[in-house]
């Protein structure tokens, strides 16, 4: 249907767009104070990167007004050709763009550089709005199932070729999008599952039971392996019975084998989990093959993998970069490396703290003008919010943020039979999430170190444009919802 530009202008949310308005405004005076040196008062120089940032949300405005004038059916029809054209670019990538930073993730245009995976992000809401609104849509067909993962997994598989790891992770947001869209919740406990083993498999790798040779992540994550087991029995098996003999037999075989290692003859008790993990899956392949009921067969593939996955993680933090490995390391308690990559951190947490209560004042602050923290325009940004305006101001951001998330979601809500703004919309909210929480996790010591900006605070064209398109995207398609006649 045709839509008038006038109804069109009354229907868009303007709500969302003040919230908008606030955080990069927010955002551009915390860019002031994290390059502000004392004395220098020219924000508005283009050679400052307070004067660049003016310049990428001038035109940022620009390609906001463009895209809210494009109609609804055109993104609907283009979207999965932008998405192919941004699979090639970012495989393209991959081998003309040069290296900064130890990644190839940049294209370099003149004076202006632009990383394809900030622009890739609104490629991909497109294409799986697209996909899961389209007629006969189901994801219990396997070959949906397939195609929606494909269209995720996809451009991940190729940042992460580009070593660029902070921003492949966050297309793992889309997997909440999938969920709320009916994906089973089975998926989402195997990601809890595979955290929590490869957390305490890996940060207590080194640690040993005293008078005792077992290690002790590997003791812990063998003990949860047949207790996540018999919860799967107990809600997707839908046999209680058979769960509570599977968790009791454990732990009762377990706590014989730790007494008797400790107070007979110390062993490695280890090996009796493995052997109890390797007859709970024979247990449950018999029990699929007596009731025919492949959950069964499911859930002891779920404890092999569990234990095949432990096994894996040091391999994982083998292959990955040495700089990364330590972050994690430090992150996990098991490194201590002020000096070197746990720097970053400590100085951001320092500056963080020292702005107290209510901060030190705009331009106020000492830890950020004397650059004691590494990329504080940029990835840590939040501790200049930090030291400035102080906890108080810290609250202030976030709250900021929690509002214009809520309001995205009840933008993505209000769609009522409209799949493919409501797929959208949810898109938007959950890289915008992510982004927050593993941005400021990162900056107080929370998360690793993985350089993902904090939306349009964060120094830089890519990030600003990538967030600006994906909002005014959502703004242009939920003001169809109202404007048609």
């Amino acid at each position: 249907m045709a839509i008038r530009n006038v109804n069109l202008w009354r229907s868009i949310d303007w709500f969302t767009i003040i919230l908008y308005f606030l955080l990069v405004a927010c955002g551009w005076l915390s860019i002031c104070g994290a390059t502000y040196d004392f004395g220098d008062t020219d924000f508005f120089s283009f050679s400052s990167f307070t004067g660049k940032q003016l310049v990428w949300i001038g035109c940022a405005l620009v390609i906001a007004i463009i895209l809210l004038n494009i109609e609804k059916k055109y993104y609907e029809m283009l979207a999965y050709p932008t998405y192919i054209g941004f699979v090639i670019l970012l495989a393209a990538t991959i081998f003309i763009a040069p290296d900064i930073k130890g990644s190839h993730s940049w294209l370099v245009i003149g004076p202006i550089r632009i990383q394809p995976a900030e622009f890739s992000k609104f490629a991909t809401a497109l294409c799986l709005s697209r996909l899961l609104s389209s007629y006969g849509f189901s994801m219990e067909k396997r070959s949906d199932f397939i195609k929606m993962i494909a269209i995720v997994v996809i451009p991940m598989l190729l940042i992460i070729l580009q070593d660029e790891t902070g921003s492949a992770l966050v297309y793992a947001a889309f997997f909440l999008v999938l969920y709320r869209e009916g994906m089973t919740g089975s998926l989402l406990a195997l990601g809890v599952c595979m955290v929590a083993y490869f957390v305490i498999g890996v940060g207590q790798g080194e640690n040993v039971f005293d008078k005792m040779p077992v290690n002790v992540g590997q003791f812990i994550v063998f003990l949860l392996i047949p207790l996540f087991t018999a919860l799967a029995v107990g809600v997707y098996g839908k046999h209680v019975g058979r769960a509570w003999w599977i968790a009791c037999t454990n732990l009762f075989a377990t706590l014989v084998a730790y007494l008797f290692s400790r107070y007979v003859i110390p062993f490695d008790i280890c090996i009796v989990q493995l052997v109890l993990c390797g007859c709970t899956a024979l247990y449950l392949i018999y029990t699929f093959l007596l009731d025919r009921y492949a959950s069964y067969l499911l859930i002891a593939l779920f404890a092999l993998g569990s234990v095949g996955f432990y096994y894996s993680c040091n391999m994982l933090i083998d292959k990955l970069q040495p700089h990364q490995q330590m972050r994690i390391l430090v992150l996990l308690g098991i490194k201590d490396d002020p000096a070197g990559v746990g720097y970053n951190i400590n100085q951001s947490k320092i500056a963080i703290g020292s702005g107290g209560l209510w901060g030190k004042g705009f331009l106020e602050g000492t830890q950020t003008k004397l650059n004691y923290v590494p990329e504080q325009h940029t990835d840590f940004i939040f501790c200049t919010i930090g030291e400035e305006q102080g906890f108080m101001g810290c609250i202030f951001i976030l709250l900021l943020y929690a509002v214009f998330i809520i309001r995205i979601i009840m933008l993505a809500e209000r769609q009522g039979s409209n799949k493919f703004t409501r797929v959208y919309g949810y898109s938007l909210a959950s890289i915008l999430t992510f982004h927050l929480f593993v941005n400021v996790g990162m900056v107080i010591g929370l998360a690793p170190v993985i350089g993902i900006p904090l939306p349009f605070f964060s120094y830089g064209g890519s990030s600003l444009w990538g967030f600006t398109i994906l909002l005014a995207i959502l703004l242009r398609l939920d003001a169809e919802r109202e404007a048609r006649f």
